[in-house]
């Protein structure tokens, strides 16, 4: 089935645009942290504090009530209230986004038949520009991080099942792609023609980068040569036949990993050995969502202090919570929360851990949770926002 095909059926029609006024520039945004020296925008006097921080919203506009570009928002970190302020326009399908580690540079895959990566220059008094895209090689370009180094970005391919490398220059704009990668062995799932990407991420050693494919029922782990941007493969792990792995978030010590099965409505809590990068599943467990309901894992987020995880469910329309336990090495079922909106593809916590934020893509909306910091409680933060098709939500 195609995947932009199945995420976007039965979507509501929803035509408000939640973040302001489309523009093809951008309201004034407080800058990310570490952007500058300077105080952030928006800053008590004498102090580094922001009295907002910026979220940007990622959607598809090629889909109708889809968005015109990057949503511009602002958040209040204690309320969780959050302010539409623009639009940035000229990024087609940005369906996924990532920050560079200096916050002066944000990332956007083109979700388009020919899949492309966006660089986009951050600027403290929010006239953010476009500083070219490049294409991925592949179909489909579905998610996208930044190497720790900083100095090169990574990019998965849904379609096509590949995986690609791009080197990015002093300005933060992308030059040509170094290498792609696509996933031949194991063989397709139950079900599946061929292989399907869906994530890549650098492990917390920074030595390697591993690539989750929903296709394949596999998870690989690459090095990457940071001098002439190759990736060589150190190994693969398997799940389950048919288990749909979507995508991975390590635990804080690095030790540990869980994946999110997309296909088979479970986790898994695999063990990794940062010396090798080999990772070693083991047994899936549940997400407490309805019996007999196809709830579509999206992905997992893990508290800063390594003590709770939640998970995102598509089909449920509800938040997991997880306990976890003996260091990293198990996950204790908590409960659900109604996510408040329908669909949420991605979730993300802020950079202190306070507000937990949903992309709920059906309702066309994002949620926002206060996170009780000692017992993994989740409070809706008041009313959700509007915005159109909401596929991703990245709080700097």
């Amino acid at each position: 089935m195609d995947r932009r095909r199945f995420i976007g059926s039965a979507l509501a029609a929803t035509t408000a645009v939640g973040c302001g006024a489309v523009t093809s520039g951008a309201a004034a945004v407080p800058p990310p942290a570490g952007s500058s020296g300077a105080a952030p925008l928006g800053a008590a006097p004498g102090s580094r504090e922001p009295a907002r921080r910026p979220l940007f919203l990622g959607t598809y506009t090629s889909q109708p009530g889809g968005g015109t570009g990057i949503g511009l928002a602002t958040y209040d970190e204690k309320t969780g209230d959050v302010t539409g302020i623009g639009t940035l326009g000229g990024v087609p399908d940005p369906s996924y986004l990532a920050a560079h580690p200096s916050g002066r540079t944000l990332y956007a895959v083109n979700e388009r038949e020919r899949g492309g990566v966006t660089a986009i220059a951050l600027s403290p008094d929010g006239a953010h520009r476009v500083l070219g895209a490049r294409s991925t090689g592949g179909a489909g370009a579905c998610h996208l991080s930044v190497h720790p180094s900083g100095g090169w970005l990574l990019s998965a391919n849904y379609t096509s099942g590949s995986v690609a490398v791009h080197p990015i220059e002093a300005s933060g704009a992308l030059g040509e792609r170094t290498h792609l990668v696509t996933h031949t062995t194991p063989p397709p799932g139950p079900g599946q023609q061929g292989p399907h990407a869906h994530q890549i991420v650098t492990a917390p050693d920074g030595r390697h980068v591993l690539a989750v494919d929903l296709g394949t029922d596999a998870v690989y782990t690459y090095r990457l040569d940071t001098t002439a941007g190759k990736l060589s493969r150190v190994s693969y792990a398997t799940m389950r036949p048919g288990a749909g792995p979507r995508h991975l978030t390590f635990h804080p010590s690095g030790r540990f990993a869980y994946v999110a099965d997309e296909l088979d409505n479970t986790v898994v809590v695999c063990g990794y050995d940062p010396a090798s990068g080999r990772l070693t599943p083991g047994e899936p467990q549940p997400t407490g969502t309805k019996p007999g309901l196809t709830s579509h894992p999206a992905q997992l987020a893990v508290t800063g202090d390594g003590r709770f995880a939640f998970l995102a469910n598509r089909g449920d329309d509800t938040l997991t919570r997880y306990a976890v336990e003996r260091g990293g090495a198990s996950l204790r079922l908590l409960g659900t929360v109604p996510v408040g909106g329908a669909f949420p593809r991605h979730l993300a916590l802020s950079p202190s851990g306070r507000l937990l934020f949903t992309a709920n893509q059906r309702s066309g909306s994002v949620s926002v949770f206060r996170v009780d910091a000692a017992t993994g409680e989740l409070t809706l933060a008041g009313k959700p926002f509007a915005a159109p098709i909401a596929v991703c939500a990245l709080p700097l």
